[in-house]
């Protein structure tokens, strides 16, 4: 087997450039193949940056409250508790948006020319709970993952609560295979899609589980850790590239790691504040962690580092997203990622 490109890697700092200005917590990002960047907006929808740079929001109206990079602690941590908070986002087969909507509780999808209607909002006859990211595979199936139904969310992420879990929306029905998750964050699907990896961003791991084709639908099995029990800080995104190696941010310690094919964890950035982090990690052990201890927990480049897209004409470029960032930083990896799936653009 070739050696794999990711060992002795580490991000250049000095190479790392930036795409788009003015953004409002750039969750997740979504790259097309002609160099199109859309990138989630707290304002309520989506910001579209064309290839040349350009770039605009998309939504069907604007909220002011994350321009504000003033704000006091307790503002800081309104504004991520309350309203509409567009986070993770995935192409619906025909080219609409589908988005996880962590402020309104709702798998939400949005055409691209802003117009939004609501998909679920409820699972079994209860809210639906704060859905975190979706996914959408390759037999058409849309798969997403819910944090938490605690509210505010900040309770159950200082407090380690335990009842994230996953659904999938196959032949028209939302239901729920898998739950009992640590504050499940982003989710991805290996290249053959027979593993689904799942970040637990309180657990602090990775888990993986088997997928099962059945005539009740796709199910989930083999429940398992995927690399070291404890990754040293929070897994939010997570993605994969070409040799097998599953890239993944650590939101506040802020720092983008990789797991080997092996397990193997591989620090390629270090973006943190090394004294937050080491405290948020002492306090989120003892189970006293405290607003003010995640929210002085953060990096420069890309603060609270929180997605990974894989993008450019090779996939050879990274965008890292952010949960109280401006811009998008991007850098060129030593391999290139795994491919989305793409929505089937019609010939007319």
């Amino acid at each position: 087997m070739a050696s794999n490109p990711l060992r002795g890697f580490t991000v250049d700092r000095a190479q790392i450039k930036t795409a788009g200005r003015d953004l409002q917590r750039p969750e997740c990002i979504l790259a097309e193949p002609d160099g199109t960047l859309w990138a989630a907006d707290a304002r309520g929808g989506v910001v579209r940056i064309a290839a040349d740079g350009s770039q605009r929001f998309i939504g069907q109206h604007a909220d002011p409250r994350f321009a504000d990079t003033a704000a006091s602690s307790a503002e800081l941590e309104h504004k991520f508790t309350t309203g509409t908070l567009p986070n993770g986002l995935a192409f619906a087969a025909n080219g609409d948006i589908l988005i996880s909507n962590f402020g309104t509780d709702r798998l939400e999808v949005m055409t691209r020319g802003g117009e939004t209607r609501v998909l679920f909002d409820a699972i079994d006859g209860q809210p639906i709970g704060k859905v975190n990211f979706v996914l959408r595979d390759s037999h058409d199936r849309v798969w997403i993952t819910v944090s938490t139904r605690v509210n505010p969310w900040t309770q159950a992420a200082s407090s380690r609560v335990r009842d994230g879990y996953i659904a999938v929306l196959e032949r028209g029905v939302l239901r729920v295979v898998a739950e009992g998750f640590y504050f499940t964050n982003e989710i991805r699907l290996d290249a053959r899609e027979e593993w689904l990896y799942i970040a637990e961003t309180t657990g602090p791991r990775i888990t993986r589980m088997r997928l099962i084709e059945g005539a009740q639908g796709v199910q989930l099995t083999e429940r398992e850790v995927f690399g070291p029990s404890h990754l040293g800080g929070y897994p939010d995104g997570i993605a994969f590239d070409a040799f097998g190696n599953l890239w993944c941010t650590l939101v506040m310690v802020d720092q983008l790691i990789a797991l080997t094919p092996e397990g193997d964890k591989l620090l390629l950035l270090d973006d943190g504040e090394p004294a937050a982090s080491k405290r948020l990690l002492e306090h989120m052990a003892l189970g006293t962690v405290t607003s003010e201890d995640m929210l002085a927990a953060r990096g420069t480049l890309a603060p609270w580092m929180a997605s990974i897209t894989f993008g450019g004409p090779d996939l050879g470029t990274v965008y890292l997203g952010s949960l109280m960032g401006s811009t998008i930083p991007y850098f060129t990896a030593p391999v290139a990622g795994l491919p989305m799936v793409h929505w089937k653009q019609r010939s007319s």
